[in-house]
Order: C-alpha cells, then structure tokens, then sequence
C-alpha cells in the first residue's frame, strides 16, 4: 500500500510505496551507508470494523529506521477506497524499541499490550508494561489510554505454553514436529521434538536477561529424522540463551556463544 502519513518521517513530499513489503530511501549523503528505511513485520495482521461502515479495515505493524541505532514502530490502518484499492486511512507512533507482547480489536478500537522503556530504562533495554488502546476517528489513530502494568517479568511468560515456530527470522519448523515451552516461576520444561526436557533459569537485572542453569535433564528416547536434528538444534540454543523479548505477539528467546548468536520465536498455544 501507498503508506501517505509516512511522508513527513524523512521530510518527502511524495507518497512512500512498499515494494515487497519495505522502502528504502536514498543515502543521506552521496556513497553512504546511512539511509532510511521502513518495512511491513509480516507476522502482524488484525481486523476488523474500525469506523463502523459495516466494512472490515487492517491493521498492520511496520518498523522505520533513520540510520542510527533506533528502530521506531508504527500501527497503521489500511481500508480500501470506492475502487477497493488499499488505502492507508491512519497511522499512529507506537515508539522507539517498543515490544508488542499481544494485541487484538476489541469492539471499534485498537487494543496492544507492550513493552516500552520506563523512567530508567536504557533505549536497550525496555521493561516496563502497558496497555495501550487507540482509536480511529476522523481519519487519525488516536491513542485514547494508556494503563501502566508494572514490570515485565518471567510471571508473564507462565499463563500459556509456547509453541516454537521457527529459528531467527525464516528458517521454520518441518510439519509434523512440534517443540514447547513452559515456564513456571524459574523452572522451564517442554517437548524438544520427541523427547521430554526439563530445567531452571535465572532473570538477571537487566529488562528481558536470563540465564539457562546447566544441566538440564532429558528423557533419551531414540528420535526419527527429521525429529532427531530439530531436537539436537533447540536443545543446543537453548543452553546458552541470553534473553527473552517479544516480537508481535511472539516470545523471542536469544542465544549466542562463540560469537554466534541467532534467535527462536515462539506463539502461544
């Protein structure tokens, strides 16, 4: 879609269009490295009947990035015009790093649980938890309320169990295999693919650190292919995990070690 309120991000006067689902602008300088970009975060879609017309609208979630560090989030709005083509209808900021944990349409309005830096957070490292709701009305997205949740903590990984969807951002899991996780308090357990696993963790200070105690216990059960490398590939990342975020509604869990690092999404079940 031709996303027009994305005009006066990066001070153009004409429409931005995604191409396969991102933009990119023109180097601030001659030859540099440094551009600004925006991109659509294919994991996010919801609708529903926004401006009461009687016809569904959608909501997507799209990133932006100037060049730096920082990596802003936007909800945006998208209908359809009297031709039925696809019309961005409003936008709204949702901020810098933000971590959407949920998000739903409840009645006409726009309902997202996140993460967001607090009063002493680094940029890094948000952890304080909102409840943000917006509505749409005279063409503007309007965040109408925000509720302050506390901190974000292991507690809010423990009402559900994850189920494991991919590892980093495209390698998904073969059908039929299905690996979970379940947190509760500091102990963790699951199915890595065919056997059953069980451990401990540790929440550091920072927002969003933890640590896998070692070891963890194993049934050792023989698995089939594809089964027995699925399972060999989780339980390796799992050990050296370093952090938990979310990701559009997804529990990410990164690891790194060696100077590797890669990451594992979750979806509640």
């Amino acid at each position: 879609p031709t996303l027009f309120p994305y005009t006066t991000l990066f001070r153009s006067r004409t429409p931005i269009t995604l191409t396969d689902g991102e933009w990119q602008g023109e180097p601030y300088t001659a030859g540099g490295p440094s551009r600004p970009g925006i991109g659509l975060v294919k994991d996010f879609r919801l609708s529903g009947d926004l401006n009461g017309n009687g016809a569904e609208e959608a909501v997507v979630l799209l990133w932006s990035n100037s060049g730096g560090s920082g990596t802003f989030d936007y909800i945006a709005v998208v209908g359809r015009d009297n031709t039925g083509t696809p019309l961005n209808l409003a936008t709204a900021a949702l901020g810098d790093r933000v971590k959407i944990r949920s998000a739903v349409i409840d009645a006409d309005r726009i309902v997202i649980d996140v993460v967001q830096a607090g009063p002493r957070d680094a940029a890094c490292c948000p952890g304080q938890k909102f409840k943000r709701t917006f509505k749409l009305a005279d063409h503007a997205l309007n965040e109408v309320s925000s509720e302050d949740q506390g901190r974000q903590s292991l507690a809010d990984l423990s009402a559900v169990e994850w189920v494991l969807t991919r590892f980093n951002q495209n390698d998904a899991l073969p059908y039929g295999i299905e690996v979970t996780l379940r947190f509760d308090g500091n102990q963790i357990s699951g199915n890595s693919g065919c056997n059953q696993y069980s451990g401990s963790v540790i929440e550091e200070n920072t927002p969003g650190a933890l640590t896998v105690n070692r070891p963890m216990a194993s049934t050792r059960m023989a698995c089939p292919p594809p089964a027995d490398e699925i399972e060999h590939r989780y339980l390796t990342a799992l050990q050296p995990i370093s952090q938990y975020s979310f990701r559009a509604g997804q529990l990410v869990l990164t690891w790194s070690k060696d100077k590797k690092f890669g990451s594992m999404f979750f979806v509640p079940r």
